[in-house]
């Protein structure tokens, strides 16, 4: 009787479009190298330092020594009434003035989408705050809330100190971020009326649908990702500002204008309470997604 001996198959080699695959993921990861080496080391680096720190006693002096300390910092942010007082000044500050950026942009954004005569040059001036820095604009806006040489004063034949009025100081800045903030909520609208099809229009009008009617239910709702889409942003960027309220009022008068990064500031580089600090920037990043979380469920909700 004879034993039959089975050979094992041979391995099988990988196929040419396996290995044509791999070799474009080796070149796709080679070609974002030198982009995400910058990212790695100036953005997830100190991001992931900054979460670190938030549940130490880091101070920023030489002769302290850190150590781990848990959610203490976390326990005495819940405790702090500066705070609380600093992060409703910053819900104030951040939906105000993303609402009325809103509005002011698509308002503009509607005329400049219109046939004037000067579109162009309304165009491009309707940008110009955009391409100005915060301190520049901080700086420009001081000058005209000035109580003796400010020309608002002057146009209104008043003498008000606008910047340390304890009554009129968030209004104030709130008119300088919301005229910051407008030209790149404009020019984003802009581009979203100018992709809804005229089709659209042209059938309402047809239907015996009004201007203000053909608006409210043909422009607003093909706006509808755009407007989801710049408002969020619009107010991740409000609730983090920094630069051009400091440059305005330093968080002043009485701590009227102290914005929750603007306390995180003084907490870091005047206190020296850098993990305190660092807690207080991860707690309003938890809040700021947890915002946007629930706004966008319930937009893209609606949208079903």
């Amino acid at each position: 009787m004879t034993a039959t001996v089975t050979r094992p198959a041979p391995p099988r080699r990988p196929s040419a479009k396996r290995r044509h695959i791999s070799r474009q993921t080796r070149e796709m990861w080679l070609l974002m190298l030198p982009a995400l080496v910058p990212v790695l080391l100036f953005s997830v680096g100190p991001l992931l330092y900054g979460i670190g720190l938030a549940f130490t006693d880091a101070r920023n002096t030489r002769v302290h020594e850190t150590s781990f300390v848990g959610l203490e910092n976390f326990t005495d942010l819940l405790a702090d009434d500066d705070f609380w007082a600093s992060f409703r000044i910053g819900a104030i500050w951040a939906v105000s003035v993303t609402v009325l950026q809103f509005l002011a942009a698509l308002g503009l954004a509607v005329l400049l989408n219109q046939n004037l005569r000067f579109r162009g040059v309304a165009r491009v001036l309707a940008v110009v705050p955009w391409a100005m820095p915060p301190v520049v604009i901080g700086l420009m806006w001081k000058l005209v809330y000035h109580p003796d040489a400010g020309i608002l004063n002057d146009l209104l034949g008043t003498d008000i100190n606008w910047l340390a009025d304890f009554s009129l100081a968030l209004p104030a800045i709130i008119v300088v971020g919301v005229w910051t903030g407008m030209p790149q909520t404009t020019v984003v609208l802009l581009a979203g009326l100018q992709n809804v099809p005229k089709e659209l229009y042209e059938a309402g009008e047809m239907d015996g649908a009004g201007r203000w009617r053909r608006f409210w239910n043909i422009t607003l709702p093909q706006l509808r990702p755009v407007i989801v889409a710049i408002t969020s942003l619009d107010f991740v960027w409000n609730i983090n500002q920094f630069g051009l309220v400091y440059v305005l009022t330093q968080g002043g008068p009485g701590g009227q204008t102290r914005l929750p990064m603007l306390f995180a500031y003084e907490e870091a580089f005047r206190y020296r309470f850098a993990g305190y600090a660092s807690m207080l920037g991860l707690a309003m990043a938890i809040v700021v997604l947890a915002v946007l979380g629930l706004y966008l469920w319930r937009q893209m909700r609606e949208n079903r």
